[in-house]
This record gives C-alpha cells, sequence and structure tokens, in this order.
C-alpha cells in the first residue's frame, strides 16, 4: 500500500454535544446547531479538509440529551462554509434511497462539489426498534446496505436506475439535475466486519476505520486492498482523539485527567454498550483498546507532544492513511491547537518537504 504524502484532516461536528468525558468543566454538552455551525466554520477558515455529521435521530448516550440532526444541517452547512467538505453519515433503514439520492444531489449542488455520504449499518437498537423500525440480524444490515448503496450510487452517477432486488424495486428511475461537478458525491463507508469489508472493495471511495493500533489497522488495510475491485482503489480514513501539547509528559497529564472524568461518567458509557448490537465489531474491538473519544478515540495513539503526534499522524499516512476525523475536548480550543502546532509540522515531515 502506497503512503501518502498529504494527509487530509476533518473535524467531527459535535452532534452529541461532547466527544469526550460529558463532566468536561471546559466542555459544555452542547449539540445545538448554532455551536455546530460555528464550529465548522471556523474548521473552514483553519484549513480543516472535512467534516463527518454522525447520524443519530436521539442521542445513544441518553434520550435527554440534546442530538443534532445531520441532513438538515450538512445542506446548511454546505451553503455556509467555502471549501470544507460535508460528509453526512447514513443509516440506510432510515430513508429510501431514491429520497437520499435526490438530498445528496441538491447537497452536492448546494455546496459546488464538496459533499460525501457516509453509509453505516447502524448498532444502537433503540432509535429504530422504538420507532417501529425492525432492527434486522448484523449481516441482513449489511446486505440490506448493499442494495440500497447499489440504488443510491447509480442515480448519483445520472443513470437511469432498473434495479430489482430483495429489498428495493425500483423501475427506470432518474434524477435530474445530474452533478455539475464531477461524477457524484464521495461514497465514504464505515464498518469493519466480513461484510463490511466486503462492501467497502465493492462501493466505497474511502473507507472509515475506527482507531485501534496499528497492526490491527495494517490488517484491515491489506485485507480490503487485496479484494477484487472494479475502479480506483480504496482510499483509508482514520478516526482519532488528539490529546497534544508542549510535551509528551504534559499530554498524557491530561490524558489521565480526561480518564478520570471518563470513570465518573462510565454509565452512560456502559448504557450506550448494552444497547448496541452486540455483533457489531466496533464494540468487540472498543473491548480490547479502552479509549476516551468515541470509534476509537485514543486508541489512534495521537496522544503526545506536539511532535510526537506529528510524526505519528506521518506513519499512519505512510501506511495509507489519508483522511484523519479527529476529535478534541475542549473541542474548539484543541482544534485551533491541532491546526496551529501540529499541522504545520505534519507538511515539514512530508516527503520531499522544502
Amino acid at each position: 500500500m502506497a503512503g501518502v504524502a498529504h494527509p487530509r484532516f476533518g473535524v467531527w461536528a459535535v452532534v452529541y454535544g461532547s466527544w469526550g468525558p460529558f463532566d468536561h468543566p471546559d466542555d459544555p454538552v452542547d449539540a445545538s446547531w448554532e455551536r455546530n455551525k460555528q464550529l465548522i466554520l471556523e474548521a473552514d477558515r483553519l484549513g480543516f479538509d472535512s467534516t463527518l455529521i454522525a447520524q443519530h435521530l436521539v442521542n445513544p448516550f441518553g434520550d435527554e440529551l440534546d442530538q443534532l440532526e445531520t441532513w438538515t444541517s450538512a445542506a446548511a452547512l454546505a451553503a455556509l462554509t467555502e471549501r470544507i467538505e460535508i460528509i453526512a453519515a447514513i443509516k440506510p433503514y432510515l430513508v429510501h434511497p431514491v429520497v437520499l439520492a435526490k438530498q445528496a444531489l441538491q447537497i452536492e449542488q448546494i455546496s459546488g462539489g464538496r459533499f460525501g455520504l457516509n453509509l453505516v449499518n447502524a448498532w444502537f437498537k433503540p432509535e429504530l426498534e422504538r420507532a417501529g423500525i425492525p432492527f434486522a440480524e448484523h449481516d441482513e444490515r449489511y446486505a440490506y446496505g448493499r442494495e440500497w448503496i447499489t440504488v443510491v450510487r447509480g442515480l448519483l452517477n445520472g443513470e437511469r436506475v432498473s434495479f430489482q432486488g430483495k429489498y428495493f424495486h425500483v423501475e427506470d428511475y432518474q434524477l435530474r439535475p445530474i452533478d455539475a461537478t464531477r461524477t457524484r458525491p464521495t461514497v465514504y463507508v464505515g464498518g469493519e466486519s466480513d461484510p463490511a469489508r466486503a462492501l467497502v472493495a465493492d462501493k466505497a471511495d474511502v473507507w472509515f476505520i475506527n482507531g485501534q493500533p496499528r497492526a490491527e489497522v495494517e490488517r484491515l488495510i491489506a485485507d480490503v486492498a487485496a479484494r477484487p475491485r472494479e475502479g480506483d482503489p480504496v482510499r483509508f480514513g482514520l478516526s482519532a482523539f488528539v490529546v497534544a501539547r508542549e510535551t509528551d509528559a504534559e499530554a498524557e497529564a491530561e490524558l489521565a485527567a480526561l480518564w478520570e472524568l471518563a470513570e465518573a461518567g462510565k454509565a452512560r458509557w456502559e448504557a450506550l454498550v448494552a444497547d448496541a448490537d452486540p455483533k457489531a465489531v466496533m464494540f468487540q474491538t472498543f473491548a480490547k483498546y479502552p479509549h476516551i473519544g468515541t470509534n476509537g478515540g485514543t486508541a489512534a495513539g495521537l496522544v503526545g507532544s506536539y511532535d510526537t503526534v506529528a510524526r505519528r499522524i506521518r506513519e499512519w499516512a505512510d501506511l495509507g492513511i489519508e483522511t484523519f476525523m479527529l476529535q478534541f475536548q475542549p473541542f474548539e480550543a484543541e482544534m485551533r491547537r491541532f491546526a496551529e502546532h501540529v499541522v504545520p509540522r505534519v507538511r515539514e515531515l512530508a516527503p520531499n518537504a522544502s
């Protein structure tokens, strides 16, 4: 797998109100549109390349907590921002593929070609079951998602689509206007089970991998890269929670403080895990590698001095990671710190950097 000379940096929108411990004194839990708008506008000004808006209808840490809605927010951010890529997550069971494809094409037009959708096949059971939507068995969700994204991709490509499958029956359907800036919006896919990796190899432009030790990520990348595929090779993204300071010791002290806060609020995390699909590989991985943040968080190893974090990013990029989707706490202050102190160091480590 060839390395990436110039990695891209993204930020997770704070759809839950926080990506770290909920009791952080300098990071009030706030999932409001106003906060997210200001955060992503600042990320755009700071030069971040993308933002990921995760999708839940209710907050999985407790339905008494606010939750940002993904697709309305993506459309608004597409209109307000200048250069940052807007990636909206989608759970196929929530929206018919024809409807979603139309929404995606509209946001692509609003953004001027800066939109991506992130296909995730759901793990939080109450969100669907309490709404009367069946929560299918793990592998069936991926079979459903495969049909769903096949229809969506065809429509995004501007094709006239007819599709007859187990779950969807679409006859002679075409959407207009088509994408005026490129072939179609970028398709990201998450998930690490075997059905997920097969779906990535067949249908994804970019695979989002959860933060975990290098050897595990290297194994996952090698598996997908070796699978049969038509078209351009799959590109790879990694989720990570960053704790960067002047020295390694300062960063480790900050991480220890976050762990104390996490311990005090662990009941929320335990309740979330109890409501997750036990077959979701993500949670099996999380159990092996304790971390701060979601989606692997600090298990990706981006904890240390500015130089240490930059060097580890360079090592991940050499492995083939193109996009780093980052979490921070307190989010805004640490995002600025990363842009000021870590990004320039990463650039200095780029091959052939002057």
